[in-house]
């Protein structure tokens, strides 16, 4: 008997989810996402006009399911019937219950007479087991327009447990005609279709689906799925967007955004909430705490004076909450956020005079050093913070006090750099503005502007992260190298280049 997600046998999924389908339904791919010991989600989108609204007629439609213990689904152990409904897009969310944990499997989707691409996933350990070793890779920040996503094509080779994606899946910015690869569209996304489109855009790309289909993706967003440095309800530009029109837009581009990622139900948008943050464990080895820094956060401070507001939260309460508790209590070895924008203060001048960009942590920092020094309390184990956003590799010791030689180290932050944005980089320019500075920032271990992804080995006795870098984002094929390795060690907090 096939089942639909919510149980229900085939014979009562509606009828109006028969009927001709046009051609071409699987453009999108399949992704895989938020891995349990024994559940994963899977997900695809129906979408033969990708640029065009989807193409789909306006009605549900029968999507079949399948996941095997190999890659031609001779022994598959779950299946099913899910709808593809007009309402999300034609998207399907599957939370495909009753796997084995830390165990690959392979799935697939069929719609009238076409089958999706295979999917490769791989559930978390038990809770309590004690797993030997934890690969995973975290990457950010992919602007279409500025270049080829070499880097994804490398990723999907690599053997992980899963890809963490620290925000900007996509950019919303009009397309730019110099730009190599152009946006679709005439201007910035605003509407729902508009943001479909823009995603779909994004996901026809082959390197980014053989990505996704590869692993399981842990995603969270930043500000470009939605508008450049928007914090809450507020826009980057309030001056062009009233507040009614940039609500409506929120509403949209969330919609929008779980139409297109592997999420649970739960993460479902209601209004202009979206809950994004949440807690995934790789048995006792290592806890993942995924963050949402700009959905509940103050609005970013003018001055270094005003950041020193105790009012002003990255998080709100609630969510500062929540991470407090989950990492005093994870019983985990590692504790690992993902996190969106920068945790060391990142001075912009050499010199006596600071400048900084206050859309970071640097604009938020009593609630910065609280945090910290609740790292460092002894009540957290190995707290480690990776980041996106920077387009660049920023990797640092964290302490409560960046301005205090005395305040102690409390843990580490990589700073990944960018799949794309950014283009191809200047690393002569890049190091003549930056070494003088890091020369006055005792915290920076390592800066680098290139493009790539993280690779991190995780065992109890240490993580060990490898700067995977490509050649060009400017041409379709690149090589890949490991530029640097970067080394914490259980129990000692800090990071230290290995290599």
């Amino acid at each position: 008997m096939l089942l639909s997600p919510d149980g229900r046998t085939e014979a009562h999924i509606p009828s109006t989810a028969g009927g001709s389908l046009p051609s071409g339904l699987f453009t999108l791919g399949v992704a895989s996402g938020d891995p349990l010991p024994e559940a994963v989600v899977i997900w695809t989108r129906l979408a033969p006009r990708p640029l065009d609204g989807g193409g789909m007629p306006d009605r549900p439609v029968r999507v079949r399911w399948e996941v095997a213990e190999d890659e031609r689904f001779h022994r598959v152990v779950r299946r099913g019937v899910a709808l593809a409904h007009p309402l999300v897009g034609h998207s399907v969310h599957v939370d495909v219950q009753g796997l084995r944990p830390d165990s690959v499997y392979h799935y697939r989707f069929r719609a009238g007479d076409e089958i999706s691409p295979v999917g490769r996933t791989r559930t978390a350990p038990t809770p309590h087991s004690r797993p030997r070793l934890l690969r995973f890779a975290f990457a950010s920040c992919q602007d279409y327009q500025a270049g080829f996503y070499t880097a994804h094509r490398h990723l999907a080779a690599e053997d992980l447990a899963f890809v963490a994606f620290l925000g900007d899946y996509i950019y919303e910015g009009p397309a730019n005609p110099a730009a190599l690869r152009q946006h679709e569209g005439t201007g910035e996304p605003m509407t729902l279709a508009q943001y479909r489109n823009r995603h779909a855009q994004y996901r026809s790309d082959p390197d980014l689906q053989s990505s996704h289909a590869a692993f399981p993706w842990i995603v969270t967003f930043d500000d470009h799925e939605v508008d450049n440095n928007w914090a809450d309800e507020i826009p980057q530009d309030p001056a062009l967007q009233t507040p009614e029109a940039f609500r409506e837009r929120r509403k949209a581009a969330f919609q929008a955004y779980y139409e297109h990622m592997p999420l649970r139900r739960e993460s479902t948008p209601r209004g202009l909430d979206m809950r994004l943050y949440r807690r995934l464990r790789f048995g006792r080895l290592a806890s993942v705490h995924v963050l949402d820094t700009r959905q509940y956060r103050s609005d970013q401070p003018a001055t270094i004076e005003a950041a020193n507001d105790p009012a002003l939260s990255m998080t709100g309460a609630e969510q500062e909450q929540w991470l407090v508790h989950g990492m005093r209590t994870s019983g985990s070895r590692w504790n690992v956020l993902a996190n969106q924008v920068m945790w060391a203060s990142n001075d912009r001048r050499a010199g006596p005079e600071k400048v900084y960009d206050l859309d970071n942590w640097d604009g938020y920092r009593v609630q910065r050093r609280r945090l910290l020094e609740f790292f460092g309390s002894g009540q957290v184990d190995n707290p480690v913070v990776l980041t996106g956003d920077r387009h660049c590799t920023w990797v640092c010791d964290l302490k409560p006090d960046f301005d205090d030689p005395a305040s102690p180290v409390v843990a580490a932050e990589i700073t990944g750099t960018s799949i794309t944005s950014g283009g191809n980089a200047d690393p002569v320019a890049f190091h003549n503005t930056y070494d003088p500075i890091m020369a006055e920032s005792p915290h920076w271990k390592y800066i680098d502007n290139q493009r790539g992804y993280v690779v991190c080995d995780v065992t109890r006795e240490r993580m060990l992260s490898s700067l995977r870098l490509v050649s060009t984002v400017r041409a379709q094929e690149s090589t890949v190298r490991t530029a640097a390795q970067f080394l914490v060690e259980s129990g000692r907090p800090g990071i230290s280049v290995a290599g």
